[in-house]
């Protein structure tokens, strides 16, 4: 895409998170309708909503675009260009009245070289927004990272020991039996260890120099795009692995750039 297409995109990206976060805010307080509901996640009808707000604020402006989103497809989605929604990243926390989660939205391009994902993709707009603290994240491929305007970039740190490292679970038990060797190791030699329950959250943390590592065995596409570049786009080291066999998921190594030698030694999944 032409560097104006790039940004007429990430400007329409921008309205379409703000007005899903506006529905988030709006609903935060009210009886959230579940509509499915497992031992380690739920889904809301409210998800539903907010995507389908979020494919339409991106159809009106940019029509011929397909979104690969959480809660389903809108048409083909291995064109050209494809965005990738997570309508609300942090989803238990949410009906759970915990205020921390947010709005995933990134755009894809097809690419001969460079790409990010097995099928062929590199993310080029990515938005992330947290509408609970008015934090909007966003990044363009080669451009800065941004944080409400103002450019950000990942810590200096380089001690493991001064390190704060947030993780995720996944709700499958192989990545349950993963995650807990390294939590129990960690624990003892890093600073904090932190369990936030949104990945793009933890990737945007990352990127602001507020974690410095983010450590996730089993993470989907929709989690990840917006916030892996903004990641990029900050100086950090957004470390994947493509799961083989599994629909469009990744093996996080997150980190500020100077941990992954450390944490590759230190987690075996991720040598894999």
């Amino acid at each position: 895409m032409k560097n104006s297409e790039v940004q007429r995109a990430l400007k329409v990206a921008i309205a379409a998170a703000k007005a899903a976060g506006a529905v988030m805010i709006k609903n935060f307080h009210s009886v959230k309708k579940v509509n499915e509901a497992s031992q380690h996640d739920i889904k809301l009808e409210l998800d539903v909503r907010c995507q389908k707000l979020i494919e339409r604020t991106l159809a009106a402006a940019m029509p011929k675009i397909p979104v690969l989103g959480e809660e389903g497809d809108t048409g083909s989605t291995q064109g050209e260009l494809r965005w990738v929604v997570d309508p609300i990243d942090g989803t238990v926390n949410f009906a759970y009245g915990i205020p921390h989660a947010c709005v995933s939205i990134a755009l894809q391009e097809r690419v001969s070289r460079g790409a990010v994902t097995p099928d062929g993709y590199a993310t080029i707009v990515g938005v992330v927004l947290d509408p609970f603290v008015n934090e909007l994240w966003t990044a363009t491929l080669g451009g800065k990272a941004r944080l409400n305007g103002r450019v950000i970039s990942v810590s200096k740190r380089r001690k493991l020991e001064e390190a704060i490292v947030t993780v995720g679970f996944a709700k499958h038990p192989r990545t349950l039996n993963q995650m807990l060797p390294v939590l129990n190791d960690l624990v003892h030699r890093v600073r904090k260890v932190r369990m936030m329950g949104s990945a793009a959250l933890s990737l945007t943390y990352v990127a602001s120099g507020r974690m410095d590592v983010y450590l996730e065995p089993g993470v989907r596409l929709w989690d990840i795009a917006a916030g892996g570049l903004i990641v990029q786009c900050a100086g950090g080291d957004f470390f994947y692995q493509p799961v083989a066999g599994e629909y469009h998921t990744y093996r996080l190594g997150v980190n500020n750039g100077a941990f992954r030698k450390q944490i590759t030694n230190a987690v075996a999944w991720l040598r894999e």
